[in-house]
């Protein structure tokens, strides 16, 4: 089993158990960026992982969603944030950089940006952690949007706030996929993950010290309050996230930021 893991504290409340209490036999953890994972999906390098919401679009055709799961928040996220030197609604033909880490962040500000602003800034693919030295405004996320340079921005925008604010909807950021043929070919090992996910979130739950204190020396960089942080993540796939995801794809179909999802197929676990 080839199991991808997002390279981010807020993937890692997943991976707690496994990492730290119960090793997973014939598991191969492979730690990546949101946008490698993608790729790796996609071309079939890995059996399952959490992957960036926007890529289900890609790879619902051979993937499966495990219906539990997901990262997102109601509002506040801390760790998508866009960074400006003017205010959002004066955006429109200025220079953005965009993270090149994950593309739910970057089409989820593209709809906001469009739909509720009217803006069009001129888009510029960036590494991971675009400034404001090479642009007006910037996108980041993951750990990268938690440091002392972002907090000093002139204008910051939490996109899980302002989501919330402007649809009324939850934002789901990555969602968890298994490949067709692993859940057909190995759904043994496939659920032996789903269950240390499961033991890892009651740890989130009973053990919130020791698992905070875990994470803050695996991300040594990460500048905020992990706790906090925590606080504001949402992981558990409700009907109500399913909807706000499906929301989201209708908008972005219907800007031509993403093709059709029709929709989301699940693993019957």
């Amino acid at each position: 089993m080839r199991l991808g893991r997002i390279d981010y504290l807020n993937c890692y409340p997943f991976y707690y158990h496994m990492l730290e209490k119960a090793p997973l036999k014939g598991v191969t953890i492979c730690p990546a960026l949101p946008s490698e994972l993608n790729r790796m999906m996609a071309e079939k390098s890995l059996d399952m992982s959490p992957v960036s919401a926007a890529a289900y679009a890609d790879l619902g055709q051979d993937t499966l969603l495990l219906p539990d799961f997901c990262i997102s928040s109601t509002g506040l996220v801390r760790s998508v944030i866009l960074a400006s030197r003017f205010p959002i609604e004066g955006l429109n033909g200025r220079t953005l950089g965009l993270t090149s880490a994950s593309r739910t962040s970057v089409i989820l500000l593209k709809i906001l940006l469009k739909k509720f602003y009217g803006c069009e800034p001129v888009y510029m693919a960036a590494g991971t952690r675009p400034g404001l030295k090479d642009f007006d405004a910037a996108l980041l996320i993951g750990d990268d949007a938690m440091t002392g340079e972002v907090d000093a921005a002139p204008y910051r925008y939490d996109l899980g706030e302002l989501w919330l604010k402007k649809t009324g909807l939850p934002a789901v950021f990555a969602v968890f996929a298994v490949a067709k043929a692993a859940a057909a070919d190995d759904p043994a090992g496939v659920r032996a993950v789903v269950n240390s996910y499961r033991a890892s979130l009651r740890c989130l739950a009973d053990e919130r010290p020791e698992l905070a204190a875990k994470a803050a020396l695996e991300y040594p960089g990460v500048t905020c309050d992990i706790n906090a942080y925590l606080d504001t993540l949402r992981y558990e796939f409700t009907d109500c996230r399913r909807d706000a995801l499906k929301y989201y794809f209708s908008a972005a179909s219907e800007l031509g930021l993403l093709k059709e999802v029709k929709a989301l197929e699940f693993m019957n676990l």
